[in-house]
């Protein structure tokens, strides 16, 4: 099984950005697909981006698409998520999970979710 720890969230104005953090271990990040989601209060937790096993694909929910960039460093065994203009609808809890299929933007089908990291973004 692999466990994920977030990282990276913080407070920031409208137009900033931030760079989060999924750190994995008990296995190989190579051997899934991750994604990035997240969950704003009272709302269910949706899609924001995934990437292949060798990052040379990567997909994005169509609210971030042109302003987030997923990225993976499996030597580092680490997934990235570059957020850039940063929106207040942006504000949720993130969470990274792990995905032994081939590509998927259902939550339920991933694993290894960590406490996530809080993202707040002021307006």
């Amino acid at each position: 099984q692999v466990q994920l720890v977030e990282s990276g969230g913080g407070l920031v104005q409208a137009g900033g950005s931030l760079r989060l953090s999924c750190a994995a271990s008990g296995r190989a990040i190579r051997t899934y697909v991750m994604g990035w989601f997240r969950q704003a209060p009272g709302k269910e937790r949706e899609f924001v981006a995934a990437i292949s096993r060798g990052g040379s694909g990567s997909y994005y929910a169509y609210s971030v698409k042109g302003r987030f960039t997923i990225a993976r460093d499996n030597a580092k065994n680490t997934v990235y998520l570059q957020m850039e203009s940063l929106k207040p609808e942006d504000t949720a809890v993130y969470y990274c999970g792990a995905y032994s299929g081939s590509y998927s933007e259902r939550q339920e089908e991933y694993s290894g979710w960590g406490q996530g990291t809080q993202v707040t973004v002021s307006s």
